[in-house]
Order: structure tokens, then sequence, then C-alpha cells
């Protein structure tokens, strides 16, 4: 197989502003046919990449002509959509979070595994520029041993963003399940996940302060601890109303890493010594206007599953990080610590 055929399964904005455009752009994939409830909205989307049009997606998976498929959809339907795709033999890039629940994780890992198809999580950090590089030089010990961390993901929310705007499945209870800590939040876990290690013990406040009329968290602060006792806090908001923050800080025994917190260079390493360096690199990808980068998500999932290699981000992964937040969820229940269950299948408080 040398040219991808995919179906992209979902029509709103993370589709049209990223998914359907890189997949454009990818010289090896040809957007096959496209999904969506709404007849004008995948007519116009079907017309503009000329491909195929499905209002019912268990249609679209019974064309034998589609490779692979992204599931774009509300977080309540990425299991059961991407289940159905796996069990019909397409791979699946299936937005985040993957879940709602540890139990549909799992269900989605072994539907995967069965059917010896990819599944991968389409969380964009990891490929960020500055990310990797931090991780080469913590990696290295550069940094010398790692004490501490901020990190933090911010913006006015989805109904900036949302095709849908204010009317949005996001502000949904039963279609969303969680708002700016499963919007946000699991992007930071995956990543200080990528660049520190597991994350062990989790303590939180998740609220809903700065949106109306809805039961969906806007608002979470909480408190992480990695295998290696490294803490730190992660912040995650749809309440950052002039504009988005997406930085992360690590601080270290010889120095300190800076990255996207500087508005000119993408990562600032300062070090005890008094020496600073500055690195511009490819800038982290935003939902504000002229950020829209390459996020290199699609290109690694067609890569993958071209030439027979696991994803960076397999659906093992994406269950790590979702368990990260099923735990931040539940310390705010429960006002305790939280033990992440990686291998237990569940969140355990202390």
């Amino acid at each position: 197989m040398t040219t991808l055929r995919v179906g992209v399964i979902g029509c709103g904005s993370i589709a049209r502003k990223r998914h359907l455009l890189e997949y454009e752009a990818n010289e090896n994939v040809e957007i096959a046919a496209v999904c969506d409830l709404l007849p004008e909205r995948v007519q116009e989307t079907a017309e503009q990449y000329g491909a195929a049009s499905y209002t019912d997606y268990e249609e679209l998976l019974k064309n034998p002509d589609i490779d692979a498929v992204s599931v774009c959809l509300p977080n309540y339907l990425h299991a059961p959509v991407t289940i159905a795709a796996l069990n019909a033999g397409k791979h699946v890039l299936c937005e985040k979070p993957m879940a709602t629940s540890k139990e549909e994780a799992e269900a989605m890992n072994k539907a995967a595994e069965e059917n010896g198809k990819t599944l991968m999580i389409a969380h964009n950090q990891r490929f960020v520029a500055s990310h990797q590089k931090a991780k080469q030089l913590i990696d290295s010990g550069e940094l010398g041993k790692i004490y501490s961390f901020r990190t933090t993901f911010g913006h006015p929310g989805p109904e900036q963003w949302s095709i849908d705007g204010r009317n949005s499945w996001f502000f949904d209870k039963e279609k969303a399940f969680i708002g700016a800590m499963g919007d946000l939040g699991v992007h930071k876990t995956d990543l200080m996940r990528y660049l520190l290690g597991e994350i062990t013990e989790v303590g939180s406040f998740i609220d809903t302060s700065a949106k109306e009329n809805t039961e969906v968290d806007d608002n979470a602060v909480c408190i992480l601890k990695t295998e290696k006792g490294v803490i730190g806090t992660l912040a995650a908001s749809w309440s950052y109303v002039s504009s988005g923050d997406n930085s992360t800080v690590i601080y270290g025994e010889k120095g300190i890493l800076r990255l996207e917190d500087d508005p000119n260079y993408s990562l600032v390493a300062q070090y005890k010594t008094g020496e600073t360096v500055n690195y511009e690199l490819e800038r982290i990808q935003s939902n504000e206007k002229g950020g829209q980068t390459q996020s290199h998500v699609i290109d690694h999932f067609t890569d993958c599953v071209l030439n027979g290699k696991a994803p960076l981000i397999t659906g093992e992964e994406g269950m790590k990080s979702l368990d990260v937040i099923l735990a931040a969820i539940e310390s705010n229940e429960s006002k305790q610590i939280v033990k992440v269950g990686v291998s237990e299948g569940k969140a355990v408080t202390n």
C-alpha cells in the first residue's frame, strides 16, 4: 500500500482545521470519504475535497476501499465509533480524550489488538519542536535532577473555535463528559508523561466558574507527582479571555527550561551558571489567527500505517494519559490525593 485512503468522521472544526487540511497536504493520502450528521455540512466538505459523503458512519465503514478513519466526534462517541471502525478492518486516528472511561479505553485497545489494526490518539504535544528538544536535554542529564514543573493550557473557550459556537457539544455534559480538563488538560498530562515519566498521584480542584448554563468544568488546577518523585502543577482553563497560554516550565538542579513561555523563542534554557540559550524552533500550533501550523499528527499516523510501525501515541499511551484525568476527577470529588491506577484498571484513593 503506497496511498492511504481515509475517511473523516465528523466535519466540525477539528476536522476542518486539522485533519482534512493535513491529510490533503500529505502526498501519500487520498481523502476518500467524509461523514457528518448534518447533510449540508458534509456535502460542502465532500465537494471541497472531492470525497464521497455519508451521514451514517456505519455506511462509511462498509466501504471496502477505505483503509483508515479519523474519528472527530464528541467525546462520548469516540469509543463506540472507534471500536466499530476497528472491527470493520480500518486503522483509526481518534481525537482526544480517547474515551470517557477506563473501560471504554480498554475496549478500544482490545479491538485494535484483535483486529491487528493501528489505533493512534491525536495528542499533538509530543510532536512540538520545543517539547522534543526539552526531552533530549532532560534525558541527557543536562538539567541534572528534575525538581518541579508547571504546565498550563488555556484559552477563551471552545465557543471561540467550535463550528457550532456556544451551542457546541463541548458544553453538553452528556456528550462531552468533561470540559477543559478533557479538552486541554489531557494534552498536558500526555506531555508531562512524555517529558518526565509516569504520573502516579494527583490532587485537583476542578470547577465551573467562567461559563454559564453548563455543567462541564472550565477551570482546573492539579498537583501531579511522578514515579520519580517530581511534583508540579497542571492548569487547564477556558477562562483565559484575552489569549491562549500553552506553556511549560521545567525546574532542574542545573537550570530551568521554558517551553513556549517566551514570545520570541520556543525554548529558553536558563542555567545555574548564568548562561542562557535561546532556541528558535517551529512554534507550537494554536487556535489563534495565524497559529495553524503543521501538527505532524496526520503525517505520523500515515507513516505508521503505511509502513507498519507503532505510533508514538498508541491506544495504550492514550489510556495512560486519560487515567490521570480520571484520577483528577476522582480527587476533586473525594477531596483526597488519588493514586493513578495504570495497571490496576482504576484510580484508587489513599
